[in-house]
């Protein structure tokens, strides 16, 4: 069983948020989708200023198994990439709630959080 912490929210893509103290987005990939991904080798982040809509893609995670594209859970302005992912991409192996987070969103529209998934709601959807 995955590690699915409580106060995050999901996508059904696999990606997390977490609300940060400054009203940023935290945004990374879950426990799960790293563990089928495997070992990560590069990750294609947006840029900072670059505006991302929840459900497109935004970025690509490269393993030694496949590339994956990453998609917006939520709707706004990159404001932060994790640039060690660049010399460190197996950061999100490590710790992908973490050290592994990939980019902070200023939110254009914080109400499409409702349309995310709770910790067991996210639970339930990766054991279909």
């Amino acid at each position: 069983m995955s590690n699915i912490p409580a106060e995050l929210k999901y996508a059904t893509s696999h990606e997390w948020v977490r609300r940060e103290e400054d009203g940023t987005f935290t945004v990374g990939i879950t426990e799960h989708a790293q563990g089928l991904l495997g070992d990560m080798v590069f990750i294609d982040l947006p840029d900072v200023g670059d505006d991302v809509e929840a459900g497109e893609d935004c970025a690509v995670g490269e393993s030694v198994k496949a590339a994956s594209d990453i998609y917006a859970p939520i709707s706004g302005e990159v404001v932060a990439i994790n640039e060690e992912l660049e010399d460190s991409p197996e950061l999100v192996n490590s710790d992908a709630f973490g050290e592994g987070w990939l980019f902070r969103v200023k939110a254009t529209d914080e109400s499409e959080l409702e349309a995310l998934l709770d910790a067991a709601g996210y639970a339930e959807s990766i054991e279909d």
